[in-house]
């Protein structure tokens, strides 16, 4: 089935985003905008947002913080079309008619359901089981063929992919089966807790916004964990900081490298280097989310904008698939 080049991905609005959410999404996001450009639609994800514990009325403010950091770090909306997912009713009604085509059993086998469902417990809703069906309808609405996911969206992408084929093979060819686009750069991990990613779930100290200011990441790091792993060799906390040193400075990342193997490695200087390095890396993030915070009523209106063209597509998918599906 021929589809033109098209690109789908989403974050969601939890809070200012951090630098793991940057060099693992959104660094990805603004090279692919050139790559393929006027067919790139990325949208802040808030009804997959609502599967936790929120508090309704900062639902709105995180939404305008994350198009802020979207737009922050270059995507651009004459070449991306970037839009809110609530605005297009298509997605939840999509998902509706893909929940019938999607096996039971697909859903039980989700990994990040059965960690979810061990960790949370007290919080196992209905949304947290179909969250891969709301993924697979915000990816399908829009015929979408790349998908820019890390490993651990693989699982979700590819139960998309089969309900697509189910689809297809039910009512006739009509979505395509989105490739992933795995994304460049280095995993992230959480300053405080190294073994697993940064998460603004976890302790404020354990990640850094983008519009940290340099005195608050320079702390932050100055915290770090740090400990020496096993036969001397560096700590995965140690390692994730110069894997962060080696994006911004790849130089400077190779002396500290260099250090560590040869075990002369000085932690302080490692957190004190990072730290003025990233500052000056963020800064004219910083800028830019300091000017356009100064205009919302220009962000409301390139959401707008994003929420017209982001419209036009996914109302014609749907009432393609309603057809197809046999409704009047």
């Amino acid at each position: 089935m021929k589809t033109p080049p098209r690109v789908l991905s989403g974050i969601q609005p939890t809070g200012k985003l951090h630098l793991g959410n940057y060099l693992g999404a959104l660094k990805n996001w603004v090279a692919m905008q050139d790559e393929f450009p006027h067919e790139c639609y990325y949208c802040i994800v808030d009804l997959h947002a609502i599967t936790a514990p929120y508090e309704a009325e900062g639902l709105k403010a995180n939404v305008f913080d994350t198009a802020l950091d979207f737009l922050a770090a270059g995507l651009n909306p004459d070449k991306a079309t970037i839009f809110i997912q609530s605005q297009l009713s298509q997605h939840s009604e999509l998902m509706w008619l893909l929940n019938t085509l999607t096996p039971l059993g697909l859903l039980e086998r989700m990994t990040q359901f059965k960690d979810k469902k061990k960790k949370h417990s007290e919080n196992l809703n209905a949304g947290l089981f179909n969250y891969p069906i709301l993924m697979a309808a915000d990816i399908l609405i829009y015929k979408a063929s790349h998908v820019p996911v890390g490993n651990d969206q693989l699982q979700h992408l590819e139960l998309t992919r089969e309900v697509a084929r189910k689809f297809n093979h039910t009512f006739g060819e009509m979505f395509p089966e989105p490739e992933a686009k795995l994304t460049k750069g280095a995993r992230i991990m959480s300053l405080s807790h190294p073994e697993n990613k940064m998460s603004k779930s976890d302790s404020e100290k354990s990640f850094i916004t983008l519009d940290d200011e340099p005195d608050r990441i320079k702390a932050k790091l100055k915290k770090a964990v740090t400990d020496t792993g096993t036969s001397g060799e560096l700590g995965p906390g140690a390692q994730n900081l110069i894997t962060i040193l080696s994006i911004i400075a790849p130089d400077t990342a190779k002396e500290f490298e260099a250090s560590g193997k040869a075990g002369t490695i000085r932690y302080g200087d490692l957190k004190t280097t990072l730290g003025e390095k990233l500052a000056d890396y963020l800064g004219p993030f910083r800028e830019r989310r300091a000017d356009l915070a100064s205009r919302p009523g220009d962000v409301w209106e390139i959401l707008a904008a994003g929420r017209e063209k982001a419209h036009k597509l996914a109302a014609a998918t749907l009432a393609q698939a309603k057809d197809k599906m046999g409704f009047a």
